[in-house]
């Protein structure tokens, strides 16, 4: 969602649904509730929802970066929920230019919370706001691709047509920095290399570098030294995290 401007602000028109997924409009309706609004204007921007208790709730499918000024202002207005959904499980079907379906399969991929990092990465100190929530809806999606040849070489030309949530699965709400420790695998004063936690937590090493930098960017972890040529890790002991550490 972008900054609104001139007669859209005054009129309170809804920006950026055109292009909406229906994934992104699941979500949407489903954390605004029957008694919220959706689309609405507040402090120039527009948000996705506003929940009966105010509440303000905003989807976010993709990098964090888009919200670094958009966060702190709609703050002011009261608690904000950024729901980042993580794609568990993906069903591809594929059609033709005429809508007939050719085949539908299930992507070798899985998704896990710790995707959150590709995204956040562009945005590592947006967790640290008092009163945002950002919570992890973990959904399994379907995605729409059309064989028409215009589409990316890795999808062999076909291009995607729309992506709708297929089922829920359950919610990872981090309400606090601290709650970020979960992402930290280790004891208290134990310390790990990038190669540690990445074999700790069943993910891939470039994964694993994206989520310790943002965990030191916002206090979670210092660094304590090197072995050899990496860089050693540990739980920051500081009670509240900051992002100087």
């Amino acid at each position: 969602m972008n900054r609104v401007k001139g007669s859209a602000r005054r009129e309170g028109t809804s920006i950026g649904t055109e292009k909406e997924s229906g994934l992104h409009r699941a979500l949407k309706f489903r954390y605004t509730g029957v008694g919220g609004t959706t689309e609405s204007s507040l402090e120039g921007y527009v948000c996705d929802g506003i929940r009966d208790n105010g509440e303000i709730i905003e989807v976010q499918t993709g990098s964090f970066g888009p919200l670094r000024k958009k966060i702190p202002v709609l703050s002011t207005r009261g608690k904000v929920r950024v729901i980042h959904p993580v794609t568990v499980v993906k069903y591809i079907e594929l059609s033709d230019e005429t809508g007939k379906p050719l085949h539908r399969r299930k992507s070798p991929r899985r998704g896990t919370e710790w995707d959150l990092f590709y995204h956040l990465l562009y945005a590592p100190e947006l967790p640290l706001i008092p009163g945002l929530v950002i919570e992890l809806a973990l959904v399994d999606v379907l995605e729409r691709r059309t064989g028409d040849g215009r589409g990316s070489w890795r999808r062999r030309g076909a291009s995607i047509t729309g992506r709708e949530l297929a089922a829920w699965r359950e919610t990872i709400p981090l309400e606090k920095p601290a709650d970020y420790l979960r992402f930290v695998p280790f004891g208290g004063d134990d310390e790990f290399t990038v190669k540690d936690l990445a074999v700790k937590a069943g993910i891939n090493v470039p994964l694993a570098q994206k989520t310790l930098y943002v965990l030191l960017k916002m206090g979670i972890v210092q660094r304590t030294g090197k072995k050899g040529n990496a860089f050693l890790y540990r739980a920051a002991r500081e009670k509240t995290p900051h992002a100087n550490a």
